[in-house]
């Protein structure tokens, strides 16, 4: 009796803990990074909240409240079927690549914050401190550089993305 579908499956689970560990780390909650996990290595590419939920061995409800934050980030989008009553999630096309460049908000939002900040120790008659002219070069330097990046990854991927 071979042991490799079992074998593969604990590989599965074993990449599916991974996944969940480093978007941990990254910020996002545990059971939202299980759910990439699965959708990033699951057939077919589309998963019922049911399916996720036996998968993962979760709940419904916290399968939902994952799923939710997902789509919110941009990562995973909400697929219906023609005949099919339920709805199915999946990872997004250029999920990667739009959720950096809907964050660009942000990193314009951090890059003023600095400016605010030197801004303000000026006003005290202080020189500006080191820093916050970091913070604000660093975000300058990464708003200026990364829409380029994202338009330079799209045009390579485009011509990988059916090798």
């Amino acid at each position: 009796m071979s042991h490799l579908p079992e074998d593969e499956h604990t590989a599965e689970q074993m990449y599916i803990e991974d996944v969940g560990v480093v978007f941990e780390q990254a910020g996002f909650p545990r059971m939202a990074a299980r759910v990439i996990g699965r959708l990033l290595i699951c057939e077919p590419p589309h998963q019922s909240p049911g399916e996720l939920a036996v998968a993962l061995q979760a709940s419904k409800a916290s399968i939902s409240t994952s799923v939710r934050l997902l789509i919110q980030f941009g990562i995973v989008e909400r697929v219906a079927f023609p005949g099919k009553r339920r709805d199915y999630y999946r990872i997004r096309d250029e999920a990667w690549s739009r959720m950096t460049e809907e964050r660009m908000d942000l990193v314009t939002t951090i890059r003023e914050l600095a400016e605010r900040g030197i801004a303000l120790r000026a006003d005290t008659g202080r020189t500006a401190d080191l820093r916050l002219r970091e913070m604000r070069e660093f975000y300058a330097f990464y708003e200026r550089e990364m829409p380029e990046i994202i338009a330079r990854w799209r045009e390579e991927w485009q011509s990988k993305r059916h090798e």
